[in-house]
């Protein structure tokens, strides 16, 4: 690996220090490193992302801190492969963050990178991988849902309510993980994404640990959805990946109204779903 790759990068502990810390108004800790170079990125409109999250979702993140960087990259990635170290650093797969950008170093990164420091976890984003607002806030808030639920859990009413949805039938899903996790808790084998049925074929019994799995991934999946329509417009559609079919519109919107009945915006935020555009 030339050594201009590797000569500049940062441990997350280098990172750290070196980063200007904040903490929002709704008591998210995070904080910015190196040139972003982006109206996406600007100091005002990162404050804004962040502050989109609720105050009652914030109260669970007291161990983690966001930082947006320009970079987050895999040592075991930059060598190339898993074995071979990346000089200077004796580990391979250490979290490495650069402090500006690269285009050589933009093909080795990767949207996020987390390193526990201190007894905190720390989440480092990749900003200059995501060209738009929609990415770069989606990614975030994606790490929000996920650190949300592994430290507090699913709401019972929201677990209540995703499993209704799928005992009916109800069509499509709102990620790959909770598409895979559905149909493993009632005994399935997940359709094509061209399908109109989640399976054919059920056992009839309920495995519950992939029923556990299935809750704390839909739950993840909508609260990223909500937060991002707290923080900007967005069609629905533009989540559409080709694995599995998207859960139908009318059953996430039930979904969403739930986590704002749990999860009230912050004020200057608001959430309202729009079925049909003018």
């Amino acid at each position: 690996m030339p050594e201009a790759l590797t000569t500049d990068l940062l441990t997350p502990e280098e990172a750290a220090e070196q980063a200007t810390a904040a903490t929002a108004a709704n008591g998210v800790r995070y904080a910015t490193l190196g040139r972003l170079d982006s109206p996406t990125t600007s100091p005002a409109e990162i404050t804004r992302l962040v502050n989109a999250v609720p105050v009652s979702i914030a109260q669970g993140l007291s161990k983690h801190v966001y930082f947006f960087v320009p970079l987050a990259l895999s040592g075991a990635r930059l060598a190339g492969e898993d074995s071979a170290p990346v000089a200077p650093f004796p580990v391979s797969d250490v979290t490495l963050i650069a402090p500006a950008y690269s285009a050589a170093l933009a093909d080795k990164a990767i949207c996020h990178r987390n390193a526990r420091i201190a007894g905190e976890e720390y989440v480092f984003l990749s900003s200059r991988l995501h060209s738009d607002r929609f990415a770069l806030a989606f990614e975030f808030f994606i790490n929000v849902a996920h650190n949300f639920v592994d430290t507090v859990g699913t709401p019972a009413a929201f677990a209540e309510l995703a499993w209704q949805q799928a005992v009916a039938n109800i069509r499509g899903e709102t990620s790959m993980d909770a598409w895979e996790d559905r149909a493993a808790a009632m005994g399935q084998r997940p359709a094509g994404a061209g399908t109109q049925t989640q399976s054919q074929q059920a056992t009839g019994k309920i495995d519950e640990k992939a029923r556990t799995d299935f809750h704390a991934a839909a739950f993840s999946d909508a609260l990223a959805i909500y937060l991002l329509s707290l923080y900007l417009d967005f069609d629905y559609a533009d989540l559409r990946e080709r694995e599995y079919p998207l859960l139908a519109a009318p059953a996430l919107a039930e979904r969403l109204k739930t986590v704002n009945r749990l999860f009230p915006a912050n004020d200057g935020y608001k959430f309202q779903i729009l079925y049909r555009r003018r």
